[in-house]
């Protein structure tokens, strides 16, 4: 007897919903889910592996469920004056956001967005039971202090993303906003500052703000500038009261030994990790410039991506690139696509095939 989902006793709000996904295909060039498609340096590798065989030793045992010296890693990593105390990690940013629908969120509550950003927001909050509200950008998908404020306050959220620089546009986020949108709210405002590290080295963090402000969350991840996307650390930064709520929901001992000692060897090479951003950042700069010239439409980006626009038939030139070994990412934006910035060759198969197929 075959058994389909429509069978099964599933949530009424689950039903007919779609799980979240990007197209995965073995081509050449994969530029559609903004990995850093650098690999990890040697001698990185190797620290990381010598790491994890140590902690292999004690696997048989449960890990240190405050994953104490991860903690401090983080805290010496972001600076402004962030304590251990004040850090949370999970598997993947992802898992970092579910934590805290789970603890402010949740049936009877609302959370909040400014489309288009991050789709696993709203799949996230349907997960918990929560509504999602989606709330409007401006011209070229920006961003104002007055509308951004006006907007949360008339919605009255318990919870309030903030994708900086957004995902799937890289528009940049200025700290005015967080401010603006925190005053306006009631609730936890999230930060997610998943692509931080590709932003211009002068520009401001939100972790600037959290001091005085104990309902403003700021997330990053490893996945993206740390090349460590298969590894699934995520990670924030609040006021110690946020993080206790957080071990409220958390599953016990949610981060392994293994992903601990990882990510803590990660860290001690953080100036060599972050060392790739500086090509990745020039390599998406190449993109926006070339693509700019053969006449798309594209948008400021913080990230390490670039959304283009001024796309006739999406599906089309999505399908052309993909013939050609090069799959980049159909974000569900009219007329508009996205690619990751890779290595130089991956860059070039990119935009040589792009410009072989024409507009």
């Amino acid at each position: 007897m075959t058994v389909s989902l429509d069978d099964l006793p599933l949530r009424d709000d689950l039903r007919g919903q779609q799980p979240y996904g990007a197209p995965q295909a073995p081509l050449p060039v994969a530029l559609n889910v903004n990995e850093n498609t650098h690999p990890i340096p040697d001698e990185v590798a190797d620290d990381i592996a010598d790491s994890v065989a140590l902690a292999l030793r004690d696997v048989n045992r449960y890990p240190d469920r405050e994953f104490t010296a991860l903690r401090e890693g983080f805290a010496d990593y972001l600076g402004h004056g962030i304590q251990p105390e004040q850090v949370w990690a999970a598997n993947g940013s992802n898992e970092v956001l579910q934590h805290i629908l789970q603890a402010f969120a949740g049936p009877g509550r609302t959370a909040f967005g400014f489309a288009p950003t991050y789709s696993m927001y709203a799949l996230l909050t349907r997960g918990v039971g929560a509504t999602y509200v989606s709330g409007e950008r401006g011209p070229a998908f920006s961003l104002s202090p007055e509308s951004a404020a006006e907007q949360v306050a008339a919605a009255r959220p318990d919870v309030v993303f903030l994708c900086a620089p957004n995902n799937p546009t890289g528009t940049p986020m200025e700290n005015d906003v967080i401010e603006a949108v925190y005053e306006a709210s009631e609730g936890i405002v999230i930060v997610d500052e998943a692509y931080r590290e590709f932003a211009p080295r002068d520009a401001p963090s939100a972790l600037q703000l959290l001091p005085g402000r104990p309902r403003l969350v700021v997330s990053r991840t490893m996945s993206k500038a740390f090349a460590f996307a298969g590894a699934r650390v995520g990670y924030l930064a609040a006021d110690p009261a946020v993080i206790d709520a957080l071990r409220l929901v958390r599953l016990p001992y949610h981060l392994s030994a293994l992903t601990q000692a990882a990510a803590s060897a990660a860290l001690r090479h953080a100036d060599t990790m972050l060392g790739m951003v500086d090509e990745i950042v020039e390599q998406r700069d190449r993109i926006s410039a070339t693509l700019e010239a053969l006449g798309y439409t594209v948008y400021p980006t913080w990230s390490n991506f670039v959304l283009f626009g001024g796309v006739e038939d999406t599906r089309a030139t999505w399908q052309a690139l993909y013939d050609r070994g090069v799959l980049i990412r159909d974000v569900g934006i009219p007329g508009h696509l996205r690619v990751t910035a890779g290595t130089e060759e991956e860059t070039s198969a990119f935009l040589d095939a792009l410009a072989a197929i024409g507009r």
